[in-house]
C-alpha cells in the first residue's frame, strides 16, 4: 500500500494512505490535534484531578506523537508516567526520519527521546527517563485483554469509515476492563455510534470541543 509522508495545516507532518485516503492525523493540524485531544482533554484533566503518577494506553502508536508530546508534558508538569502504545502495523524507520515534530515542538534537547521512543524495541518495559517508561506491544487491538490497568487511553485507531472494527461495542468493552475505576477515554471521534457504544459498556461521556476541523470530540469516564 502506498504511504506518503505530507504536510499538515500547523506545519506539522503527518503519514497519509491514498488507498485509504486515510491520515495518521488530522490534516488540519497534527500537533494541534495531538495536543487538544490528548493532552488537553486527556492528560490535564486527569492532572486538575491531582493524579500525577499515571499508566497510559495508547491505541494506535503510529507516528509517536501521542508518545512523545505526552513525555514532553510529564518534564514540564512533573509526572510519572508508565506509557503503553500498541500498534499493529508499526510504521518504517525510513518515514520515522521524514516527521518534524522535534523541530515545530521546539524540543530540540529531547531530539533523542523521540528517536529512543521508536528505536526501542517492542513488548519490553523501556524507561526513557526516570519519570517515564514505554512498552510498545506489537498486537491487534481486538486482542487486548488487560485488566484495570490504565488511568487513560489515547483512543487513536484509524477512523470508522476505514476501520469500522474497531470502533464496536466489543472495542470498547475492553477499554473499559482496561480502566481503573474512574479512568478516562478520550478520543478525536463524535461519531454517534461511538458515543452510544461507549455509553453501551458503561462509560459516562461527554462531548466536547474538538480540535481545528471538527466541531466536536469525546470523552468517557469509567463508572
Amino acid at each position: 500500500m502506498e504511504r506518503k509522508i505530507i504536510t499538515t495545516a500547523d506545519g506539522s507532518k503527518t503519514i497519509y494512505l491514498p488507498e485509504l485516503d486515510e491520515h495518521y492525523h488530522s490534516k488540519h493540524g497534527a500537533i494541534q490535534e495531538a495536543y487538544h485531544v490528548f493532552i488537553k482533554m486527556g492528560l490535564d484533566f486527569l492532572i486538575q484531578k491531582k493524579l500525577l503518577n499515571l499508566n497510559i494506553l495508547e491505541i494506535g502508536f503510529g507516528t509517536g506523537l501521542n508518545a512523545f508530546i505526552t513525555f514532553l508534558q510529564a518534564k514540564k508538569q512533573g509526572l510519572q508516567i508508565n506509557y503503553t502504545g500498541v500498534e499493529a502495523f508499526p510504521i518504517p524507520s525510513s518515514e520515522v526520519v521524514g516527521l518534524n515534530y522535534v523541530e515545530l515542538l521546539s524540543a530540540s534537547e529531547s531530539s533523542e527521546v523521540f528517536d529512543k521512543i521508536h528505536q526501542v524495541s517492542w513488548e519490553q518495559n523501556h524507561e526513557i527517563e526516570a519519570f517515564f517508561t514505554l512498552k510498545k506491544r506489537q498486537m491487534r487491538f481486538e486482542d487486548i485483554n488487560d485488566f484495570e490497568l490504565y488511568n487513560l487511553i489515547y483512543f487513536d485507531a484509524f477512523g470508522a469509515r476505514v476501520q469500522p472494527e474497531l470502533w464496536t461495542v466489543e472495542i470498547f468493552k475492553k477499554m473499559h476492563k482496561a480502566l481503573k475505576p474512574e479512568g478516562v477515554l478520550v478520543t478525536y471521534s463524535a461519531k454517534g455510534s461511538v458515543r452510544r457504544a461507549l455509553q453501551q459498556v458503561g462509560f459516562l461521556v461527554e462531548r466536547l470541543p474538538g480540535p481545528p476541523g471538527k466541531r466536536e470530540m469525546l470523552r468517557g469516564v469509567k463508572v
